[in-house]
């Protein structure tokens, strides 16, 4: 089986990271969303463990996301204890998804992880794509939120890589802040320039 060509997608909050993600997997290109990971583990495997250590965190088998973050979002040591937990999980799904992605022969694969550079997923990536739009824009988006508040926005972006130095160290930039078919056609030329280009990984994805 040969590797899929792997391109990472990120973006900070706010940016338009999902709905470019659904761009892709409307042109055919299986995508792998971290967030989507975290919530099924946050319902299953990893309930157990994040509730053994920030407790009262789980109600009936879930997380409770927004007790947990209560609990972290202002302590880095309890956001580090939390990530190890949480990432080596994600990880393994995302390793199934690339043996399946193998297996059915698929050229371009998608990793959609928002902290993508923060935490060094552009090494298991062949090239990278940031997804950005204006702070004003960014502003917008996120204050609409239920129960985004300023001050929470800020505790986020501090944890973030600014949205600048994603942009320089990306091969590819998506710009959302004008309309959607702008959007549309900036994904559709990044699948064009990678077709057919073969991954730089040598060995078949391990599950």
């Amino acid at each position: 089986m040969e590797p899929p060509f792997i391109l990472g997608l990120t973006g900070s909050i706010g940016m338009g990271k999902t709905t470019a993600a659904g761009y892709f997997r409307q042109a055919g290109v299986p995508v792998f969303d971290a967030d989507l990971a975290v919530a099924e583990l946050y319902r299953g495997e990893a309930a157990p463990l994040i509730e053994a250590e920030y407790a009262g965190t789980v109600n009936q088998g879930i997380v409770d996301r927004e007790l947990l973050a209560r609990r972290v979002l202002a302590d880095q040591e309890a956001i580090r204890r939390l990530e190890a937990i949480v990432h080596p999980l994600v990880r393994a799904e995302e390793r199934k998804f690339l043996f399946r992605s193998s297996k059915a022969g698929v050229r371009l694969a998608v990793l959609d992880i928002p902290l993508l550079f923060e935490t060094g997923g552009e090494k298991r990536c062949d090239a990278v794509a940031v997804v950005s739009a204006s702070v004003e824009a960014q502003r917008d988006r996120v204050l609409t939120r239920p129960g985004m508040t300023a001050e929470r926005l800020e505790a986020i972006l501090q944890r973030q890589m600014p949205d600048a130095e994603k942009r320089r160290r990306a091969h590819f930039v998506i710009d959302t802040s004008g309309s959607h078919a702008a959007a549309r056609r900036q994904v559709d030329d990044i699948i064009r320039a990678l077709a057919g280009r073969p991954s730089r990984r040598l060995a078949e994805p391990r599950i």
